[in-house]
């Protein structure tokens, strides 16, 4: 069994069978960490529809998003934290090298991997031998730029390294034909016109692999069967993914990420006074039994007592068998022993 990452793969692979267009929401997983915007654990709507590129993806995002925030807030303008954010169509189409030349000041366009990497050093950021050229142009992008965004933006045009499943731009190839759309500040949806010739998508997976093995735990490995599945034959075709979780923030006006999710990660709960084994043994707990009273959630001799004896007596055996402890079962009359 496996969690997986995307479902991207297989959507696609439905396309190549035949469907003209497929749509999922799923939850994915990447272990990466937790902070106020992100959870390993997500929610994301990815849908690819054939014979279309991001220039109709576009169109639509902008379009689906100005719907969804009416339905939302009887407006396309949402409040932010501070910033009042207008989703009405259509939005700004910026190329991530111009974006980078405005607010670095650098000029990346044709730059090799070292040269990348020296101006990344050159203004302040800490990166290592391991980051290929597309990671190193993410890095800069994320830390100096991305922040600028607040109003709906499409980040455009990135570099092919960047992305290893995107088809190359009609008028450049060293440029891909994918874009980020950008609210207060940070990534909401990702999309392609999608990579669909075999050989060019084996020789992307092949460089995935070099900067595998260099290090970088974030590249992709080959997958032969999508591979295989390319070869019979993948139409033109435009994919997106968006993060549920996140737009949901933003129109409900949320901090964090865990106010959105059902059942989010939590600290575990502190108590003031939690009794000893020994305080359980006193009133008659056996003392294999002593240690998992308070597992159990009874954290005092008082909070144990403000339960009926066979009550508590079904409890403590049903925390026993749902957690195959290896301890004898408890005798109604031993329960009630201990009230006395």
């Amino acid at each position: 069994m496996y969690l997986r990452i995307a479902n991207e793969l297989y959507l696609k692979r439905l396309i190549v069978g035949g469907f003209e267009g497929v749509y999922e929401f799923a939850k994915d997983f990447r272990n990466e960490g937790m902070d106020k915007t992100h959870n390993p654990e997500f929610t994301v709507m990815e849908i690819y529809v054939a014979y279309k590129d991001y220039h109709w993806m576009m169109k639509f995002v902008e379009n689906m998003l100005e719907k969804v925030a009416t339905a939302v807030n009887g407006t396309t303008d949402a409040t932010i934290g501070e910033n009042t954010v207008s989703f009405k169509a259509p939005y700004a189409r910026v190329p991530i090298l111009e974006a980078i030349k405005e607010h670095t000041g650098l000029g990346l366009s044709g730059k090799t991997e070292d040269e990348v990497r020296e101006a990344a050093k050159s203004i302040g950021l800490e990166v290592d031998e391991t980051m290929g050229k597309g990671k190193l142009i993410d890095e800069i992008f994320g830390e100096k730029c991305e922040k600028h965004y607040i109003q709906p933006t499409y980040i455009i045009d990135y570099p092919v390294e960047m992305s290893p499943l995107c088809k190359k731009h009609r008028d450049n190839p060293e440029l891909t034909e994918r874009f980020e759309l950008m609210v207060n500040g940070k990534e909401v949806a990702n999309a392609y016109s999608e990579l669909n010739d075999p050989i060019d998508q084996l020789e992307r997976f092949e460089d995935q692999l070099k900067l595998l093995e260099k290090g970088d735990d974030e590249a992709m490995f080959i997958d032969q069967d999508f591979i295989r599945a390319l070869e019979y034959g993948m139409p033109p075709t435009s994919g997106l993914g968006i993060g549920i979780d996140r737009l949901t923030m933003m129109l409900t006006n949320q901090d964090s990420i865990q106010e959105v999710l059902f059942f989010p990660q939590m600290r575990p709960e502190k108590f003031e006074t939690v009794a000893s084994p020994k305080d359980f043994e006193a009133i008659g707990v056996p003392q294999e039994w002593s240690v998992h009273i308070a597992q159990a959630g009874y954290h005092t001799v008082e909070s144990l007592r403000a339960n009926k004896p066979a009550a508590l007596h079904q409890k403590l055996n049903g925390f026993r068998k749902k957690n195959k402890l290896e301890v004898a079962a408890l005798a109604l009359d031993v329960v009630e022993s201990w009230f006395k």
